[in-house]
């Protein structure tokens, strides 16, 4: 599987679950969401971010498919430095705050090797 696809299904699948199960997601990224019950809302709101940025950039061809994939990599390096920012204030304890910048941190990673795989195509 080409590894823009890749990364544009996990986007997809991760927002229909924000949108459906927000609470449930929120738990599988290790947040507390009785703790926190505007999590719906956050978690509904970067769902559909999700699923538009994975949805737009899947169906993409050529140039704009890899403009997309730099939107991609930008939106997940903001979500890098937000986790961090959270974590380094207290709003996130470590280890659950440390595994999502890990997760975002992955997301830069796979859309600059998608990058450097799709070079010139």
């Amino acid at each position: 599987m080409d590894p823009v696809t890749g990364l544009s299904l996990g986007r997809i699948v991760i927002g229909i679950g924000s949108l459906v199960a927000p609470s449930a997601t929120a738990r599988l990224f290790g947040i507390d969401a009785d703790a926190n019950p505007q999590i719906g809302i956050i978690n509904r709101m970067f769902g559909a971010r999700e699923i538009a940025l994975g949805a737009v950039t899947l169906v993409s061809k050529g140039s704009l498919r890899r403009n997309l994939t730099v939107v991609g990599i930008a939106v997940d390096g903001a979500d890098v430095a937000s986790g961090a920012l959270e974590v380094a204030g207290g709003g996130l304890p470590k280890v659950q705050g440390g595994a999502l910048v890990a997760i975002a941190a992955g997301a830069v990673g796979s859309g600059i090797a998608a990058l450097v795989v799709n070079r010139g195509k």
